[in-house]
């Protein structure tokens, strides 16, 4: 776990933070009564790197450090590939550019889901390694026994049911789930069962928008929808999706901004002024002494 401190005066990448109040896992979990008063939905982004932390933190509830980085930091096929060592070291960078925001770390696949006791060794790790609040886990009815494991031994969890990205190769793709009342029931008791084990909240993911809300209405945590509904107790999308960093957008996705296309036309600015050599100008190079 990094416990040192950092030179705020001299790192571009750790400004000093404003002061605020980490959120706690209770804090999330109690929200649910009062989402369903009127109260703000729970807001929700990945982040896999200081900067990013920095820039979401104070705008959001939870910052979610996903398995998804093998995909969108490490280019690979699928999150399948990604290792423990990758979320750990990931996850410490989040927290230490966080201080708002309750951090939560995915479980990468293979590293819970053997036994209860597999899982604990690896949220326990991830835990001590960043300093992070909770862990996050797929799977429904199956996974329950670890999840319950898991909170009675002091590791909240966060569930996810739906579309599970892990068990991509039984799925067979990502196409949306529940359309046939066999599988809407799955999931529905999937959730349920997830809720009874203790977790704190549940990311429901790629459902008809009618399962997503009765999920919401049936579960005593927190819902937290990609590609559910609006009704969900909150929401969660990959960040890069979101600031449009990626050329393709996935449906469930709203394109917030369009980064990739104002990256590339500062990039552009830059190599012209270089091979003008308008820069470096006067203002970027330093004078002889008089």
């Amino acid at each position: 776990m990094s416990t040192y401190t950092i030179d705020t005066a001299t790192s571009r990448a750790n400004p000093t933070p404003a002061p605020m109040k980490r959120l706690t896992v209770p804090a999330i979990r109690k929200r649910k009564a009062a989402i369903r008063d009127g109260a703000e939905p729970i807001v929700m982004l990945t982040a896999y790197t200081v900067r990013m932390a920095q820039l979401l933190d104070p705008h959001c509830d939870i910052l979610l450090v996903g398995d998804s980085l093998g995909q969108v930091i490490y280019g690979l096929p699928s999150t399948v590939p990604v290792t423990l060592e990758m979320m750990a070291a990931h996850g410490a960078a989040v927290v230490r550019g966080s201080y708002h925001a309750l951090v939560a770390i995915d479980m990468p696949f293979g590293s819970y889901e053997a036994s209860p006791e597999q899982a604990f060794a690896s949220a326990a790790r991830l835990m001590k390694e960043t300093g992070a609040a909770a862990v996050k886990l797929e799977g429904g009815a199956a996974m329950a026994p670890t999840v319950r494991f898991l909170s009675e031994r002091g590791i909240p969890v966060i569930g996810h049911v739906g579309l599970t990205p892990q068990a991509i190769n039984n799925l067979g793709g990502y196409g949306a789930r529940g359309r046939s009342d066999a599988e809407a029931h799955k999931i529905m008791t999937d959730a349920q069962a997830i809720d009874e084990a203790g977790a704190f909240a549940i990311v429901v993911e790629g459902v008809v928008e009618s399962l997503g809300v009765e999920i919401t209405g049936a579960v005593t945590c927190p819902t937290i929808g990609i590609g559910a509904s609006a009704q969900c107790d909150g929401q969660v999308l990959v960040a890069e999706d979101m600031l449009g960093l990626f050329e393709r957008t996935p449906r469930f996705v709203k394109r917030f901004d369009d980064l990739a296309g104002r990256i590339s036309a500062a990039v552009a600015t830059y190599a012209a002024d270089v091979r003008s050599r308008s820069f470096p100008g006067p203002e970027q190079v330093y004078p002889a002494r008089d």
